[in-house]
C-alpha cells in the first residue's frame, strides 16, 4: 500500500462506471480515474451519441415507501450509497410499486457469450441493484439494452453477482491507493478497441520488458494525428470563433478557416489578436494557443486546466531530485542524440568522414559510461563540435556570383549570424514548441528536467527531450530545404551582423517542418509505421512509464 495514501483518502463515493472499466481492466480503470487519462475514439464518440436521450434527466422519483400505483419512468438518475461506498447515474429506472430496476444502454450488439452480457456491464447493472437496495427499493435485476441491435437482456442479482462486485468494488479501492499501475493486458484484443490504447502502451511495454521484441509489435495508436497546428503569421490578423470554426481575417476579410476538430494547437506570430471565445473554446478542447515574436522566439502558451495525473508530476520530482536516475535518464537524451548525429553524417554526406563517425562512436561509448552531469556536458559539446564541423557538407547549394549562396563555418544563434543557422534555430523553437505541447498533454512539468536543469523560464524537459529529435527532425528539415531549392539567399534579411528570415521564409520553413513531422517511419523497435509527429508522444508516454517503474530503461529514439 501507498504510504501516503489510505481508503480514506479516497473520494468518499466511487463511481460504477469506474467500476465497469475495473472489471473490463484494472489499468484502465487506473488510468482513467486515478490518474486522470482519457481520450475520444470513434467507439466514446459513438457510445455518447446513442446515450444523448438517457443523459437528459427525465422524470421524478417518488420514496421508496410512497404508493406507486403507476409504473415510473426516470432518466439520468443519480443515486448513491454511502455503505457501500458507490455512486450511479443510472440511465433509466422503471419503478412500479416499490420494485425497482435499473436500465443500463449500451452502443453495441448482444455479445455472442452465455448470458448475452459481459461481467463489466453485469456488474454495472448490479452495483446500480446495491444502490436502489440502500435507498429502500426492492431490486432482484436489472436490464442491458443492446442499441444496435435493439434488444434487451435481463441480469438477475444473484448471490453469486452481488459478492462479485461487492468484491470488485474492494479490488479497486486497493488498486487506488497501490504504489504502482496494474500490469498491462497481454496481446489482448480488449487493446484493439480501446481508446486509452495509445496511453496505456501495453504492447509496447511488454516488447520492452520481455527484451525480445516480436517482428512487429500491434500498432495500436494511429500513425498519425488527424489534427494539426494551425500557424497565423498576417500581421494585424484577428482569430475568432464561428460555430465549430476558427476564423482569420485580416482588415476584415476572411483569410482562413480551420474547423476545430481539425487543430491540435493555434500558433501565433507577432501581433496577432484573438478573442475571448475563441480562447475558451480552445482552453475547453484542450487545444493549446501557443505565442510567437515576429521573428520566431517561443515566448509562451495559453491551455486548459492542468492535467489531473498529479501522481506523474510527483514521480517526475523525486527522478529530478535523484541524481544516479537523473543521469541515467540524462545519458539515455544525448547518447540518442549523438547516435541520431552520426546516422545523419553517413546518410547525408557525400563522402562520409571516418575520423568524425570513428569520434562520434568513441564519444557514444564514453557517455553509456559517464556518472558526472559535469562529464556529460563536455561530452555532448564535443559531439557537437564534431558533427557541425561537418555540416556545411551536407549542404548541396547553388553557387552565386562565385561563393555559395548557404555558407555554413559553425553553429551560433541569439542572434544567428547566417541564413543556415537561422533556419536552425527556428526549427528548434517549433520543435520545443511542439515538445512542450506534448509533455503538458501527457500529464509533466515541461519545466522540470533530468539533464537540463531548471532555470526561469527554460522548459528544462522539453529541452531534454528534443535532444534525441534536433538532428533527424530539425537538422532534416533545414538540410532538406536548401538541398531542394526550397530557400534562396533573397529569403533573408540582414542587420548589424545577424539575419533574419522573410514571412515567405518562415512559411516555407513551416510547411516543410509539417511535412517531416508527417513522414511515415518504421519505429526502431516497435516496427510498427508511425509518424514523427506521433513518435513524440510515444516517447513521452515511454518516459512516464520509466518514471512509474514499469520499464526497466527509458528508450532513446534512435533511427536506423
Amino acid at each position: 500500500m501507498n504510504p501516503h495514501l489510505t481508503n480514506s483518502d479516497l473520494p468518499d463515493l466511487l463511481p460504477v462506471r469506474m467500476l465497469n472499466e475495473f472489471a473490463y481492466c484494472p489499468r484502465l480503470c487506473y488510468l482513467e480515474w486515478v490518474q486522470g487519462e482519457f481520450t475520444d475514439s470513434a467507439d466514446t464518440i459513438d457510445g455518447r451519441y446513442q446515450h444523448r436521450r438517457v443523459d437528459v434527466a427525465k422524470g421524478a422519483v417518488p420514496d421508496s415507501k410512497a404508493d406507486n400505483e403507476h409504473k415510473i419512468h426516470a432518466r439520468a438518475v443519480l443515486l448513491s450509497s454511502f455503505q457501500q461506498r458507490l455512486i450511479a447515474r443510472i440511465d433509466l429506472l422503471e419503478i412500479e410499486g416499490n420494485q425497482a430496476q435499473p436500465v443500463e444502454y449500451k452502443r453495441g450488439r448482444v455479445p455472442d457469450i452465455p448470458g448475452g452480457v459481459w461481467e463489466s456491464d453485469q456488474v454495472q447493472l448490479c452495483a446500480q441493484g446495491i444502490i436502489l437496495r440502500e435507498n429502500g427499493f426492492t431490486c432482484d435485476a436489472g436490464v442491458i439494452y443492446y442499441v444496435e441491435s435493439k434488444s434487451k437482456v435481463t441480469v438477475p442479482f444473484d448471490d453469486i453477482l452481488t459478492d462479485r462486485t461487492l468484491e470488485l468494488q474492494r479490488q479497486m479501492m486497493d488498486m487506488a491507493v497501490s504504489t504502482s499501475i496494474p500490469e498491462p493486458l497481454a496481446d489482448s484484443p480488449k487493446c484493439s478497441r480501446c481508446s486509452l490504447a495509445g496511453i496505456c502502451l501495453p504492447d509496447e511495454i511488454n516488447v520492452l520488458n520481455t527484451k525480445k521484441p516480436k517482428e512487429e509489435t500491434r500498432r495500436l495508436v494511429p500513425a498519425r494525428h488527424n489534427a494539426l497546428p494551425v500557424y497565423v503569421q498576417a500581421q494585424g490578423a484577428k482569430v475568432g470563433k464561428q460555430g465549430d470554426e476558427l476564423v482569420v481575417k485580416q482588415s476584415g476579410q476572411v483569410i482562413e478557416k480551420v474547423r476545430l476538430i481539425d487543430a491540435s494547437q493555434l500558433c501565433v506570430f507577432g501581433n496577432v489578436q484573438i478573442s475571448t471565445q475563441a480562447i475558451r473554446e480552445l482552453c475547453y478542447r484542450e487545444i493549446p494557443v501557443c505565442y510567437f515574436t515576429y521573428g520566431g522566439w517561443f515566448t509562451g502558451y495559453t491551455a486548459g486546466l492542468e492535467h489531473k495525473n498529479v501522481e506523474l508530476r510527483i514521480r517526475q520530482y523525486e527522478v529530478a531530485a535523484d541524481a544516479k536516475r537523473s543521469i541515467n535518464l540524462a545519458r539515455a537524451f544525448i547518447e540518442g542524440k549523438i547516435r541520431n548525429a552520426r546516422t545523419m553524417l553517413r546518410r547525408n554526406h557525400p563522402d562520409p568522414p571516418a575520423e568524425a563517425l570513428k569520434e562520434l562512436a568513441r564519444l557514444t561509448v564514453q557517455v553509456a559510461k559517464t556518472e558526472q552531469p559535469e562529464t556529460l556536458l563536455g561530452l555532448e559539446g564535443a559531439a557537437a563540435k564534431t558533427y557541425f564541423s561537418c555540416f556545411a557538407q551536407l549542404l548541396k547549394p547553388k553557387l552565386k556570383e562565385g561563393i555559395t549562396a548557404f555558407d555554413f563555418k559553425n553553429r551560433n544563434r541569439r542572434p544567428p549570424t547566417d541564413p543556415v543557422n537561422a533556419l536552425l534555430s527556428f526549427v528548434y523553437a517549433i520543435l520545443t514548441k511542439d515538445l512542450m505541447v506534448t509533455l503538458q498533454t501527457t500529464g509533466f512539468d515541461p519545466y522540470l528536467g533530468f539533464y537540463h536543469r531548471p532555470r526561469y523560464g527554460r522548459p528544462a524537459l522539453a529541452l531534454d527531450l528534443i535532444e534525441e529529435f534536433r538532428h533527424i527532425i530539425g537538422d532534416s528539415v533545414v538540410i532538406t530545404m536548401i538541398n531542394n531549392g526550397e530557400v534562396h539567399p533573397e529569403d533573408f534579411i540582414r542587420r548589424a551582423g545577424s539575419v533574419a528570415m522573410t514571412d515567405r521564409c518562415r512559411k516555407q520553413l513551416l510547411a516543410a517542418y509539417e511535412r517531416r513531422m508527417d513522414q511515415l517511419i518504421i519505429h526502431p523497435v516497435f516496427k510498427y509505421t508511425i509518424s514523427y509527429r506521433r513518435v513524440l508522444e510515444v516517447q513521452a508516454r515511454l518516459l512516464g512509464r520509466y518514471l512509474a517503474g514499469e520499464i526497466e530503461n527509458y528508450p532513446a529514439f534512435i533511427t536506423r
